[in-house]
């Protein structure tokens, strides 16, 4: 078992059900210095002072393998080992933990989420208590970005 961060699509529960039955939620941490972008799916840049809550799932070799065909790993995403600080659920002292993340491989331009998409990813953090500033903050900028195109 290893541990998997997620900050998109995958904080739907019922959608990982389907993707990874052996994964269970562990805890939440939250990515100090990290931006969340959309280029029309969600994914995470460096940003000094920015931050990205994330949801921490334990999963099997098995869960592995399916999530890198659904990320399109390694063409699509590419995988990452980051160090966080992670609560869990009971709100215990946190504990630092190394786990595995997806981020977008290569340059892809900025674009909207579609809009169930985009409602996936409210839900989750509705869901999960993150604050969906978050979000709202990574649509402004690629409506800020296409008006500075246009």
């Amino acid at each position: 078992m290893k541990y998997y961060l997620a900050y998109g699509s995958n904080l739907s529960v019922e959608h990982m059900a389907q993707r990874c039955p052996d994964a269970r939620i562990v805890g939440k941490a939250i990515l100090q210095d990290w931006k969340l972008k959309f280029r029309l799916h969600a994914t995470i840049e460096p940003c000094k002072g920015c931050y990205v809550p994330v949801l921490v799932w334990e999963i099997s070799e098995d869960d592995e393998k399916s999530l890198d065909v659904y990320e399109g790993y390694p063409t699509y995403y590419i995988k990452r080992d980051m160090k966080v600080s992670m609560t869990n659920l009971e709100g215990q002292a946190p504990q630092e933990i190394t786990a595995m993340i997806y981020i977008m491989a290569g340059k892809h331009k900025s674009s909207m989420p579609t809009r169930n998409y985009y409602d996936l990813l409210t839900q989750g953090y509705t869901r999960f208590g993150f604050d969906v500033k978050i979000l709202l903050q990574a649509l402004k900028e690629i409506r800020e970005t296409r008006e500075a195109e246009d």
